[in-house]
């Protein structure tokens, strides 16, 4: 049955296998898993160095700024997506219709603005990577391919 702003009325039992077939919980679970990929691919393999020099430079076009954003959109995302995971598992609990409107109107908003940052994300990445010397990548270049491709999948899933 329908309840206030998506959801059955307050108090009823919690079902796992209903809740993580809802369309929202699993555009959370692979918004949360691309994050973390952008992320790891970005911290494990988005600083390099050359032979000769031990001093660390970000693999894109040697801008820090740009794996920095990547690290720090991916961090955010991956715990607004645990939050908003345990925002989705308490909603049928709350049976004031004001709070959930604020919960809903937050999710909202907030993977409006994130969804945008993805797109600024993706194209700095890109824009970067296109920049960047062949002779300043080599194994990383994939982890940095995965994160400009993962960044891109993070703007529909968001």
């Amino acid at each position: 049955g329908g309840g206030a702003y998506g959801a059955a009325k307050a108090g009823g039992a919690f079902d796992l296998v209903r809740f993580v077939q809802q369309p929202q919980v699993l555009a959370r679970i692979v918004s949360a898993i691309f994050a973390l990929i952008v992320f790891a691919c970005l911290v494990g393999d988005g600083y390099t160095s050359l032979p000769e020099d031990s001093h660390l430079f970000c693999v894109f076009n040697r801008n820090g700024d740009a794996c920095r954003y990547g690290i720090g959109i991916g961090i955010l995302a991956f715990l607004a997506c645990i939050f908003f995971f345990m925002v989705d598992v308490y909603f049928p609990q709350i049976s004031n219709t004001t709070d959930r409107k604020y919960l809903v109107l937050a999710d909202l908003g907030f993977s409006g603005l994130w969804t945008f940052l993805w797109f600024i994300g993706f194209c700095f990445l890109t824009n970067q990577w296109s920049w960047t010397r062949i002779e300043d990548v080599h194994i990383v270049a994939d982890s940095a391919r995965a994160a400009i491709t993962f960044s891109f999948f993070s703007i529909f899933s968001w």
